[in-house]
């Protein structure tokens, strides 16, 4: 009867045993679920030059076209999911995007959350205003009086609490960087902090063409780089792909498009 019973009880912990190596073991690796689900889903918001839409409603940028020429490496299609920026790290944790690829500021803070493959752009945190303000801002500490708005959760937002000046401000979040340049131009804040690479797409153009860069201002210096979660296998395989595009020219022919080759090849020289 003994014997019986042990071998009941062996044959069910070789069962449970068979269950855990299935569903409790190591989980199974990124690139396998997305190569098996032929698609990668890439967390993006809305901005110029990085992913925004054109006069026919097609989505374009360099990140975009970056993606694009990646993707159509490792055989799969892209799938661009705008998000939350503030939820940003939440989504990838959740599964519900593959990665963070969307004028993504590399900082140390980030590197708890995510893995980053190697930087592909130089970036910066700079001030924009009105140009019939000029005259009343001048420098950071004639903003420490101002409505200053930056996209919440954002470099940006990181920018302006850090300075000394800027944080006696009163800040106001928005919900995109798009949505504080239109905060901007509604006269709802008198600055605010974007990143250089939509400034310099934007000011001076359409209804920004009043909106001028505010010199003399030192914020952050960074790198954009592609988020994906801790420990993913696919920051080596992208790399891979990366250093493939850097050699022959795509990823230049790309910047050069969007007017970001000098922001291209100062991250190159890093």
């Amino acid at each position: 009867m003994k014997k019986r019973f042990f071998a009941v009880l062996l044959a069910v912990l070789t069962l449970l045993g068979t269950v855990c190596m299935a569903g409790c073991g190591a989980e199974e690796s990124d690139w396998a679920k997305i190569e098996e689900s032929g698609k990668l889903v890439i967390g993006i918001t809305i901005y110029d030059p990085m992913n925004y839409y054109d006069e026919a409603g097609n989505l374009i940028g360099f990140d975009t076209e970056f993606a694009q020429a990646v993707c159509g490496k490792l055989g799969v299609e892209p799938v661009f999911q705008v998000i939350d920026w503030k939820m940003k790290e939440t989504e990838l944790k959740a599964y519900n995007i593959d990665c963070i690829w969307n004028g993504l500021t590399v900082n140390e803070e980030r590197k708890a959350d995510m893995d980053f493959t190697q930087s592909y752009l130089t970036n910066k945190q700079v001030v924009v205003i009105d140009s019939a303000d000029a005259a009343i801002y001048t420098d950071a500490a004639s903003l420490s009086g101002a409505i200053i708005s930056a996209e919440g959760g954002s470099a940006g937002e990181t920018a302006v609490k850090a300075d000394a000046n800027l944080a006696k401000a009163t800040f106001s979040a928005s919900s995109t960087q798009t949505d504080a340049l239109l905060a901007l131009t509604a006269g709802n804040v008198d600055a605010i902090v974007i990143d250089y690479t939509l400034a310099i797409a934007s000011c001076g153009t359409g209804a920004y063409e009043n909106f001028v860069i505010l010199e003399g201002i030192e914020l952050t210096n960074e790198e954009y780089a592609i988020g994906f979660r801790v420990g993913s296998d696919m920051v080596g395989k992208v790399d891979e792909i990366i250093d493939g595009l850097v050699s022959d020219g795509t990823l230049a022919s790309i910047a050069e498009t969007y007017d970001l080759t000098e922001l291209y090849e100062e991250a190159l020289s890093k």
